[in-house]
């Protein structure tokens, strides 16, 4: 890793991009909270979304949601009919399983509510840290660091934390970041970095925290 030589103000990055991202497609879990304001669903979305593009986990959960209106709907389906209408996200067979597991596993140990922590989350089938801290945040509010690849990879660039690995970004992020950064900043850098700081060639000739980035990591750009 290069010698730093910019200092990375997150408060600044954060007042500056919160703006920015208003303007962009809103990611998929976040489009489902405002749709349905209901965890359960934003739950089954973030499953949903795993290695998944936005727009085929939309038509995912359109079908699905046509086809039930609660979670504990989901175990009078067959693992096949979950396939067929979550078909194509990645992983559909395991994630079908995992939907279809849901309601007994809430019910049996979370008398049938959608749990509010990390830590009660990822006792789900198919909920890892990632999805948890996204169901914490978007489904629920409360302050949660939910860290994916973009930003994993963003914060890596900015060179705000030096890690090899998401969950490493999570707890350097949990252990720097002011905690009122921690609702919105996932949906904001999946945002940005789905439309300008992409993972290959960032554009950074547009990019509005260019001043504030140490561009580690970065071989080419646009």
């Amino acid at each position: 890793m290069k010698k730093l030589s910019k200092k990375v103000d997150i408060d600044a990055i954060y007042k500056i991009l919160i703006k920015e991202v208003a303007n962009y497609n809103v990611p998929v879990v976040d489009l489902i909270k405002i749709q349905t304001n209901d965890p359960a669903k934003v739950l089954i979305a973030t499953i949903l979304s795993a290695r998944t593009k936005d727009q085929t986990t939309v038509q995912a959960c359109r079908k699905l949601f046509a086809r039930i209106k609660k979670i504990d709907e989901l175990e009078y389906l067959s693992i096949k009919e979950i396939e067929q209408l979550i078909y194509p996200v990645g992983f559909y067979h395991t994630k079908a399983k995992h939907l279809k597991e849901l309601p007994k596993v809430l019910r049996e140990e979370f008398t049938g509510k959608i749990p509010e922590t990390v830590e009660e989350l990822v006792k789900l089938p198919g909920v890892g840290r990632k999805t948890a801290n996204l169901v914490v945040a978007v489904g629920f509010q409360k302050p949660a660091v939910c860290i994916d690849t973009h930003c994993h990879k963003i914060f890596n660039r900015l060179g705000y934390v030096k890690t090899k690995s998401p969950y490493e970004t999570e707890m350097e992020v949990r252990r720097k970041m002011p905690i009122k950064y921690w609702e919105k900043i996932n949906s904001m850098l999946v945002a940005f970095g789905q439309n300008t700081c992409t993972p290959i060639s960032p554009w950074c000739s547009r990019c509005p925290i260019i001043k504030y980035c140490n561009r580690i990591g970065v071989e080419s750009s646009r």
